[in-house]
């Protein structure tokens, strides 16, 4: 699938009812006049995103003096098209599913009817409560320069702002990622939804087309099928998350079916046709060619970093349009002064990434000389979560991972289907599989499908940060029953294997003499 990076106008939230007002009001106020520059600063920050925000926030707290710049919506992706609103539709889908399943529960009630408007009113009112957290007001009071305005480096100390100047010791790029587009003939003539877009909407499309597997595409074909659309999903490889776990991605594949969706896998969207008001995908499979036709088509392919327009050749600060701004272990970029962090240079694009970057570009931007008091960026363990049904989290490296850099493994595996706590729930769908160090035990990283596995996997990543084995881990006392329990069984199934027929042998010859005492 060839892929276009050509830059989007970034939406603005619709329709304006009151929410999105009150959002405008908080994210980029219609009246709102930047301050004079109080030059020089010791930080300037641009783009107010989930990175940006924590970096300016931190900065001020600690006692810098700091402008923020932002040239769309404070609050970035996740507040305005990311996170807050998706997790919002994700929970009204997740209500009609539970509702579709009850029977199975014992329960019995009417099938869900589900009621768009009032999801989508809901969405915005939750993100427009939420919004005063990212808001102009705050950082204003945080003792932040807030200009809105588009940025652009003028040297390697120096920005221009709505035609202001804001001198630096040091700078951060901030300015996160948007929506790719993939080159299909006619598609956009087709007017496509991207996560930008899509939280406008008011009418449930009757029949929908997701073009992307990877977890925002996956996210939204299962909430859009159980809130009443028919779904049809293509992605051009042979799995879905092709980038996670192989076990996972077929678990949640058979969840998406079993929901609905139609998934075609190894399939590519040639070209789209118009229908009147509705749209044909012509989609090329192995075995021949079919069409699809839908009232709407929603493209989750993946994410270009926002480089254009930010004059970074003024500041000789490397970048490319595909994988953004160049930077070393230390989130520095090829400009001394600048640094970056957030999906602008991060190939892991999650807001819970953007925030521990901040840190680490607070740490070496302001408080470390030379290498004294740096932190590293390959120093973290990162975890993530796809918020699909069964949700599906990872940390650390994978068993393929692993052994491509020659490190010995075991891995261990317990299904759900054998923890009391998710069969008492009537919910059995995935596995715990954590891989170690072959013989010591030491954990390498894991693999949580299922409900709640994005809070489940907090777990492995605390014992992976205090350096905790298997072993270690079979020791920790877990309530009982929880779903958590399958985490310690993994830790079981390791001890299990330690005890060789040597150890049994001897283990055997003491307890037949302590009977005979």
């Amino acid at each position: 699938m060839n892929l276009s990076t050509a830059a989007s106008n970034a939406a603005w939230p619709a329709p304006l009812d009151e929410h999105n007002r009150r959002l405008l009001e908080n994210a980029h106020p219609p009246d709102w006049k930047n301050p004079k520059p109080r030059n020089p600063y010791n930080l300037v920050v641009i783009g107010a995103g989930a990175a940006g925000l924590v970096t300016a926030a931190g900065a001020a707290g600690l006692g810098a003096r700091v402008a923020l710049v932002e040239r769309h919506l404070m609050g970035g992706d996740c507040l305005n098209v990311g996170c807050v609103p998706s997790k919002t539709m994700l929970a009204s889908a997740h209500a009609a599913s539970m509702i579709a399943r009850a029977r199975d529960l014992g329960v019995r009630c009417e099938a869900a009817q589900v009621d768009f408007v009032a999801v989508m009113e809901r969405v915005r009112r939750l993100r427009a409560g939420i919004s005063p957290q990212d808001s102009v007001r705050r950082f204003t009071d945080l003792g932040v320069d807030v200009f809105l305005g588009s940025a652009s480096f003028a040297g390697p100390d120096r920005v221009e702002v709505a035609g202001e100047s804001l001198r630096f010791s040091r700078a951060v790029i901030a300015t996160g990622a948007r929506p790719i587009v993939p080159e299909i003939p006619g598609l956009i003539e087709a007017a496509p939804l991207t996560n930008e877009t899509v939280f406008n909407l008011t009418v449930l499309p009757r029949r929908l087309a997701v073009i992307g597997g990877g977890p925002v595409g996956c996210e939204l074909a299962q909430a859009f099928q159980r809130l009443g659309s028919r779904v049809v999903l293509i992605h051009n490889k042979a799995r879905l998350l092709d980038r996670d776990d192989a076990d996972a991605a077929k678990a949640l594949r058979a969840a998406l079916e079993r929901d609905g969706v139609d998934v075609r896998l190894d399939a590519i969207c040639s070209r789209v046709e118009g229908l009147g008001d509705a749209k044909r995908l012509v989609i090329a499979q192995t075995g021949g060619r079919s069409a699809v036709d839908v009232d709407q088509i929603l493209v989750a392919a993946g994410r270009a970093p926002n480089v254009e327009g930010l004059g970074l050749e003024s500041a000789g600060v490397a970048h490319t349009t595909s994988g953004g701004v160049q930077v070393d272990d230390f989130l520095r970029t090829t400009c001394p002064r600048v640094y970056a962090c957030g999906d602008v240079c991060l190939s892991q694009r999650f807001t819970h990434a953007a925030d521990f970057a901040a840190r680490i570009v607070i740490q070496n931007a302001l408080f470390s000389v030379g290498r004294i008091g740096k932190r590293r960026l390959s120093a973290w363990n990162l975890s993530w979560c796809a918020y699909t049904d069964p949700e599906v989290a990872q940390v650390g490296l994978r068993a393929s991972e692993a052994d491509a850099r020659g490190i010995p493994t075991e891995t261990f595996i317990t299904p759900f289907d054998k923890v009391d706590r998710a069969l008492t729930d009537g919910d059995t769908d995935g596995f715990v599989k954590i891989v170690a160090r072959k013989g010591s035990g030491a954990i390498l990283g894991g693999t949580i499908v299922g409900r709640h596995a994005g809070e489940l996997i907090s777990e492995v990543s605390a014992a992976m940060a205090g350096n905790l084995t298997l072993s270690r881990l079979a020791g920790v006392i877990h309530p009982y029953p929880t779903r958590a329990d399958a985490i310690r069984k993994c830790g079981d199934l390791f001890n299990k294997g330690r005890l060789t027929d040597r150890a049994r042998s001897v283990f055997t010859t003491w307890l037949r003499w302590r009977r005979g005492r």
